[in-house]
């Protein structure tokens, strides 16, 4: 190459060089809050739309969903549907689209694991005092079978096309499990109606990612159950255009005469949940299924709930108690995601 023509190469260089390091890099922007009981936490890359009114949009959004979902709040949809279900069962009801999205994907569940979850087992949450009313104490094996012969999915029948629910018998709904995660996915489809396509949305640790960060993929900490300062996370993994929703029995129990109770209760027994699986992560496509499956395999303990993620194909990892201690594992479709549990 001629002294001339390199010198026009290396000047063609820099200007390619300063150009690219003058485009604005996208800017990581955040809104936060409190919903459904908790905190959300939401980042983001691009779009139009200023932080502040995607702070409006999602608060509005998310007070919606409460008056349609919450089992505190006395005027929701749901609240009004488990008040009134003595006159409305054995009666076609009209409910909201949401409300029916939520109640289709528990139905789903519900069937795929074998009964583990099951949205009519609010009187049991309410009678072991997890619920809305607050109770102590531990309750009697007559009390726990009585309100099992209130519950079951298979006295809930849906009707998709007219948005309708029949009730067989009185039923007290409790969505707990399934619609934290739902609006997560909700607030995900609002951005994205906003033109936003790189964000990370969780509400109360149930996660939804799109897209990535200028620096890569986003990454989630698997909590521990436990703890420690310093010490967190458990796993760190990154989920790509994936959900990820962790059920643990670790944070809501109460004890009584030295026996600890789980805030998660067997749809089967009537009882708070009894084994050594203290957490489970769900990772899929969309979190009200990740959401709802958590908390499925959570119920199922440790050997069931891996012959269900095994039989249903779920990337599921587990951490169980082992003495003092924990210890990991994985589901087959979770390690072909992420690698073996402990690496």
């Amino acid at each position: 190459m001629n002294k001339n023509l390199q010198t026009v190469f290396v000047l063609l260089l820099s200007v390619v060089f300063l150009a690219s390091c003058s485009e604005p890099q996208p800017e990581l922007r955040r809104i936060s809050g409190f919903t459904m009981g908790s905190q959300y936490h939401i980042s983001w890359f691009g779009g139009e739309a200023t932080p502040t009114e995607v702070h409006e949009q999602v608060e509005d959004r998310l007070a919606h969903l409460i008056s349609v979902f919450s089992t505190y709040e006395k005027n929701s949809e749901l609240s009004r549907l488990n008040s009134n279900s003595e006159t409305l069962a054995g009666k076609p009801v009209q409910v909201s689209p949401e409300l029916m999205s939520v109640l289709q994907d528990a139905s789903y569940i519900n069937r795929y694991s074998m009964g583990r979850l099951d949205v009519t087992v609010g009187p049991l949450v309410n009678l072991w005092g997890f619920g809305p009313e607050e109770r102590e104490g531990v309750p009697s094996q007559a009390e726990v079978d009585q309100l099992l012969e209130m519950t079951g999915m298979n006295k809930l029948a849906l009707d998709k096309e007219k948005n309708e629910i029949l009730m067989d018998v009185p039923l007290y709904i409790d969505l707990s499990a399934v619609a934290k995660g739902w609006a997560v996915d909700d607030i995900g489809l609002l951005l994205e109606a906003m033109e936003i396509s790189d964000y990370l949305v969780e509400i109360g640790g149930e996660v939804r990612i799109r897209g990535a960060k200028p620096s890569g993929d986003w990454r989630i900490a698997i909590e521990r159950p436990v703890m420690e300062v310093g010490h967190s996370a458990q796993r760190i993994i990154a989920p790509g255009n994936h959900a990820v929703a962790t059920s643990g029995d670790y944070r809501n129990y109460f004890e009584e005469n030295g026996q600890r109770y789980s805030h998660t209760i067997d749809p089967l027994t009537g009882y708070p949940i009894r084994h050594a699986l203290a957490s489970v992560s769900v990772i899929l496509p969309t979190c009200s299924l990740a959401d709802a499956w958590a908390t499925a395999l959570n119920v199922a303990g440790p050997e069931a709930a891996m012959a269900l993620a095994e039989a249903n194909d779920l990337p599921a990892y587990f951490i169980i108690r082992d003495g003092d201690g924990f210890k990991e594992a994985s589901s087959s479709a979770f390690e072909r995601m992420f690698g073996s549990a402990g690496h």
